[in-house]
């Protein structure tokens, strides 16, 4: 049954602090899933969380810290000394030891690791360290069950038992040649369906999908969601086994990418987070203000270049279109990007960059002459002469096509060149929108009404 960390849970487990009723606090936690339990270090104070975390036992600890926000996760390790989170770190699986490690310093990194008691665990904890966070290596985990392709399915079977011992889950059962290469997964029911004097190499099943130490997290996330996979291998250059990533942690990358694009949508710098300091939060946030700051200044200047028709009492509406413009034109190309940018993430963005353009060309058209009947029947209702609604129509056609080639070609060309094409949309594909929209509304509106 879940739990509800709510205020009244919280407040009396702040009591049973201040009165130092341990037993109680003990009975009260020790049936709790460890994110609940992190849930409530969370929501404590930060003496209060390392009386709690001193009062747990270190196989729920290490749990907890998995599991923590990273303030709070850096606040409570900072309490511990080396040796104590080396008993944390024993208890986790060899991925989560190493990210956690990858927190501390140098200094701090090679102390923990000094202390840890298994000399297995502590060398594949160092290997994982070394690659980077983005890649499968960086997320992968070295706890995994193999049998080599020349062994019995008796000799199998003694082995995975042994091997058991130090894996939480067993999800696949792989196979390797003597070199370490992997060659395929072994089906459970095909070993018990089978003598136990037969080989390996004889009933394994060699279709097996697998990823590169250096594949990029978003790579490695779309592989397991096209496939519907639960737990994807990890090989080297040369093909050897190396660990496994399981679901939880693509679950993770997927949420972490997701809050990163919508913050870069919202015109966020990447982890910014509502309870960050004043300072944080006006950096995250200052520099795309100032992006629109700039792009609302140079529409001010093109605005500035047609002043003078608002002498002419014909002509002087137009500016009252203006926000009709830049609204548009702002929405068509942040809807463009935003397609273009979730079929990027998904590895759905195929075929030629022409045909994706052509199509967004005949996408725009249809919008924009059902958008512009609609503005021509408002001007025939308010009053407004044929021509100066057909030349605001005629804008507004041409403002929307430009606008959905910006929003389809800028994510295309950031894809290519490395950078995150989540950057396209937001502010920055407004803002330019913006301003395209005005300068095309003002010198289209020039050509048809001869001003």
């Amino acid at each position: 049954m879940q739990f509800d960390v709510n205020r009244d849970t919280i407040s009396q487990i702040k009591q049973l602090i201040a009165d130092n009723n341990d037993k109680k606090l003990s009975e009260m936690l020790q049936e709790l899933h460890h994110a609940d339990l992190a849930e409530i270090l969370d929501a404590v104070s930060f003496e209060d969380a390392v009386y709690i975390f001193r009062l747990l036992d270190s196989e729920t600890t290490a749990e907890i810290l998995t599991e923590l926000d990273d303030d709070t996760r850096e606040k409570i390790l900072s309490a511990l000394s080396p040796k104590e989170i080396a008993e944390e770190i024993d208890e986790l699986e060899t991925d989560d030891a190493a990210d956690i490690i990858a927190e501390l310093s140098d200094e701090h990194k090679e102390e923990v690791i000094s202390h840890l008691e298994d000399v297995e665990h502590a060398k594949d904890i160092v290997d994982l360290l070394r690659y980077d966070e983005d890649t499968a290596g960086g997320i992968m985990g070295k706890e995994l069950i193999k049998v080599y392709e020349d062994w019995s399915i008796f000799k199998s079977v003694r082995e995975m038992r042994r091997q058991a011992e130090n894996v939480d889950k067993v999800f696949t059962v792989y196979v390797v040649d003597n070199n370490e290469i992997l060659k395929g997964i072994l089906s459970l029911k095909k070993m018990l369906t089978t003598s136990m004097k037969s080989k390996v190499k004889d009933i394994y099943n060699n279709n097996v999908i697998s990823v590169k130490v250096d594949d990029p997290v978003e790579e490695v996330a779309n592989i397991m969601q096209k496939y519907d996979l639960v737990v994807l291998p990890v090989v080297d250059e040369m093909g050897r086994l190396v660990g496994r990533i399981t679901i939880d942690d693509v679950v993770d990358i997927i949420k972490d990418e997701a809050e990163k694009d919508y913050q870069m949508q919202a015109g966020l710098t990447e982890d910014v987070e509502a309870d960050d300091t004043i300072f944080q939060l006006v950096k995250g946030r200052l520099p795309w203000l100032v992006l629109g700051l700039i792009g609302s200044l140079a529409a001010v200047t093109i605005m500035r270049n047609f002043q003078g028709i608002m002498n002419n009492p014909n002509l002087k509406a137009l500016f009252f279109f203006t926000p009709l413009i830049a609204a548009v034109a702002g929405n068509v190309g942040v809807q463009s990007s935003a397609i273009v940018v979730q079929g990027l993430a998904n590895g759905i963005i195929r075929g030629s960059v022409l045909k994706r353009l052509l199509k967004e060309i005949s996408i725009s058209v249809i919008n924009g002459i059902v958008l512009s009947i609609i503005i021509i029947l408002f001007g025939e209702v308010v009053g407004y002469p044929f021509i100066f609604t057909f030349a605001v129509s005629v804008s507004l056609i041409s403002v929307i096509v430009i606008a959905s080639l910006i929003g389809t070609f800028v994510p295309l060309i950031l894809d290519k060149n490395g950078i995150d094409p989540a950057l396209a949309t937001g502010p920055f594909i407004t803002t330019s929108n913006d301003i395209f929209g005005i300068l095309i509304f003002f010198n289209i509106a020039r050509l048809i009404l001869h001003f």
